[in-house]
């Protein structure tokens, strides 16, 4: 494992369904294709290189220790705090990252601050020694181990991701899932209600389309289809009393010529 160290750490997001946040990694091993937008802003800011680079995470080595010095000056402003943005706190297959980053949610926590966090690897179990006020979550777009292999292939899979989720369920944790980017038809068929079936459990859905791929503006129903998966979400989650979150962009009035 490789490590580096930061100036701060803790900052107020501009992700529209967020509050504070913190990134304790840089990089992700993942390796994500559909494409990554943290990928492209790291690759743009000269923070990495290239996909390698990036795939081969370094943990910040003073995470614990800029935290115990911004957290007083931040805590009256916080409500809640993210892991992560624009890394993976429980990295698939990267211990050394999971054992921090229920390091410091315990830190967040110890100081009555709540955090929520999401992940593409697997939340382990040790979180339920973690405090309730917590809620974790995954991110479930297909349960296609092929799509999973072609376009998250270091990712964990599905049917792991799943069932770390739903223990944490069934220990009394609030959970919820990101169904982002969600792919059009021309580059999977699937089953949407299926995905639905899979995470019926959780307490929040989130759900947004795939971006910046060539591939969804070629299909030319592109637009009418987000908008009607995201009537589908909204009206799956009020006969459930869930919480819900379309992304921006998702949705979109389409105009009729008159």
């Amino acid at each position: 494992m490789e490590y580096i160290e930061r100036k701060s750490l803790l900052y107020k997001t501009g992700v529209e369904y967020g509050d504070f946040t913190l990134n304790h990694v840089q990089g992700c091993s993942h390796g994500c294709l559909y494409p990554c937008y943290a990928y492209m802003m790291a690759r743009r800011f000269g923070r990495v290189k290239n996909i390698n680079e990036w795939m081969d995470p370094k943990l910040v080595s003073n995470a614990i220790e800029l935290l115990e010095k911004e957290i007083p000056k931040f805590k009256d402003k916080i409500t809640s705090v993210h892991l992560c943005f624009t890394t993976a706190p429980f990295m698939y297959g990267y211990q050394e990252i999971c054992d921090k980053s229920i390091e410091i949610i315990n830190l967040l926590n110890s100081n009555d601050i709540p955090c929520t966090a999401l992940t593409k690897g697997i939340l382990p179990k040790s979180l339920d020694t973690t405090s309730k006020i917590n809620s974790h979550g995954i991110t479930l777009i297909s349960l296609d181990e092929n799509y999973r292999k072609k376009f998250e292939p270091n990712s964990a899979p599905y049917t792991e991701r799943i069932n770390s989720l739903k223990y944490l369920h069934n220990k009394g944790y609030k959970t919820w899932v990101s169904i982002e980017p969600y792919p059009t038809p021309n580059i999977i068929e699937q089953d949407f209600s299926k995905i639905l079936e899979q995470i019926s459990f959780v307490d929040k859905i989130i759900f947004g389309r795939l971006n910046y791929y060539k591939k969804v503006r070629e299909y030319k129903e592109y637009q009418e289809f987000y908008n009607n998966l995201s009537d589908i979400v909204v009206d799956y989650c009020i006969k459930n009393s869930k919480e819900y979150h379309i992304k921006n962009g998702t949705y979109k009035e389409i105009a009729t010529a008159k």
